[in-house]
């Protein structure tokens, strides 16, 4: 499985660390497409070594080879939530993940779309259950 994670960068990267375990558990799936969104290195500027026509570009390339979008949610990102739009117009399986304890609200966009599987978590402990759960059913499907 080819997946493709999202999550905010010029949005603010204070979930930067929740990213990098989320893709590393992802990893037991299939290869995440987009590791670079937990890259530390990466600040809330965003990637200063490609311009932007061609983050554009690859991103939008990623995203058509993807088999699934995963979109970390709790923080708003405009980049995140295109990518959101762009993949349900593709009919790309989407799960968005969406921190209980976040100070930010969740978009009714997310909440209310019933194209996308919606994970609350508390912890990311539950997180890891949770996706695994979903995973695993999306897996037995094939």
């Amino acid at each position: 499985m080819r997946i493709y994670f999202a999550g905010a960068i010029r949005g603010g990267r204070e979930y930067q660390e929740i990213y990098r375990k989320i893709i590393s558990h992802l990893k037991i799936y299939g290869n995440v497409l987009t590791e670079h969104v937990s890259d530390k290195n990466i600040t809330d500027l965003g990637e200063y070594s490609i311009p932007d026509n061609e983050i554009y570009e690859r991103d939008m390339k990623l995203l058509e080879e993807a088999d699934l979008l995963v979109a970390e949610v709790s923080l708003p990102s405009l980049g995140v939530g295109y990518e959101i739009g762009i993949a349900e117009g593709m009919n790309k399986k989407i799960i968005c993940l969406y921190d209980k304890n976040s100070e930010k609200r969740l978009s009714a966009m997310i909440a209310g779309n019933p194209k996308i599987k919606l994970i609350v978590y508390e912890n990311l402990d539950e997180l890891k259950r949770k996706i695994d759960e979903i995973l695993e059913k999306m897996n037995s499907r094939k």
